[in-house]
């Protein structure tokens, strides 16, 4: 697989110790997501939707700690008198809810596959956002790319006997989530603090529900699962900022050929650890997908390098750049 370009000295990720810290983070935070299906399947005797509502309230609650002990509040400055950046905030809060439980039914209901394949396509999904919503132009990678991804989700229908409706709305939703995201421009953890803060009120009142109508499986169980129910809170925290220092650390087009770890370890995860079945009409999708991905980033790594070119005519591509 080709990596990034080799970057500029004075460029983020030129120095060798900074870009081995960032590659690590970058790792770690992926693989952390790649077994989110095995922390998931722990809870499975707990509702999707209460397993959201503490996600949402427990994050708050780790995020808001760890920015108090930094002291970092000048990101509050800007979004009070933002009212359309805090709005995308607020709509990226309801799309990464959206994500959440999809997700967390999908693992649940013994579909981790198919939300794997939901990652897998959320690249592509992306392309196709910035062409309706930002009216980019495809080069011609991409388009051969989305037709590697349009055809693996015809042959999955097929494979399925119905739409992988499930990997689609991960795909979009987790798309549209990092648009509104880039498009506010604030650090992870501000980001998922006003996200989370925006979701709390609904979050505690659906948590109160549950417990008077004695539906709730919070402190109805075993002290284990409460634990891990109030720990989804550090789960959902670590790996965004592991992802930060990762992301501030070595170059968007590392980054991006990284983010593919995630999906192969749930994949991994759904096969070998979970045991759902593979067959070879679905995996001839997921090989359908998996050129679509190879595509589109050869198209990132020609774009990034005729870009830096552009920038600096003496940068090249030397061999450390290949993987």
């Amino acid at each position: 697989m080709v990596s990034a370009v080799a970057p500029h000295p004075r460029r983020a990720g030129a120095d060798p110790a900074a870009r081995r810290v960032g590659v690590a983070s970058g790792v770690a935070a992926y693989a952390m997501w790649g077994v989110f299906p095995l922390v998931f399947r722990l809870l499975r005797s707990v509702k999707p939707i209460e397993i959201l509502l503490h996600r949402v309230v427990w994050s708050f609650v780790v995020v808001g700690v760890l920015l108090a002990v930094q002291r970092q509040w000048a990101w509050t400055g800007p979004l009070r008198t933002d009212r359309r950046r805090l709005a995308r905030l607020g709509l990226a809060g309801t799309l990464v809810a959206a994500n959440w439980l999809a997700y967390i039914w999908a693992v649940n209901s013994e579909r981790v596959v198919e939300a794997a394949l939901g990652y897998y396509i959320n690249p592509l999904i992306t392309v196709a956002l910035g062409v309706l919503v930002l009216d980019e132009r495809l080069r011609h990678l991409q388009v051969v790319s989305l037709c590697l991804g349009a055809a693996s989700v015809v042959v999955l229908t097929l494979a399925y006997g119905r739409l992988p409706w499930v990997a689609l709305v991960l795909a979009t939703t987790f798309a549209a989530y990092g648009f509104l995201k880039k498009k506010a421009g604030i650090g992870a953890a501000p980001s998922l603090a006003v996200e989370t803060a925006a979701l709390l009120p609904a979050a505690l009142v659906g948590v109160a529900v549950l417990q008077v109508q004695g539906e709730a499986a919070f402190l109805h169980g075993s002290p284990g699962r409460d634990a891990l129910l109030v720990a989804l809170g550090l789960i959902t925290a670590v790996p965004l900022l592991a992802f930060g220092a990762a992301a501030s650390r070595i170059p968007l087009s590392l980054l991006g050929l990284l983010q593919y770890l995630t999906p192969t370890l749930q994949l991994l995860c759904g096969v070998v650890i979970l045991g759902e079945p593979l067959p070879p009409a679905r995996l001839a999708g997921f090989v359908l997908v998996w050129g679509a991905l190879a595509v589109l980033s050869v198209d990132a790594l020609r774009d990034s390098g005729a870009r830096r070119a552009a920038a600096d005519p003496t940068s090249t591509l030397g061999a450390e750049g290949v993987v």
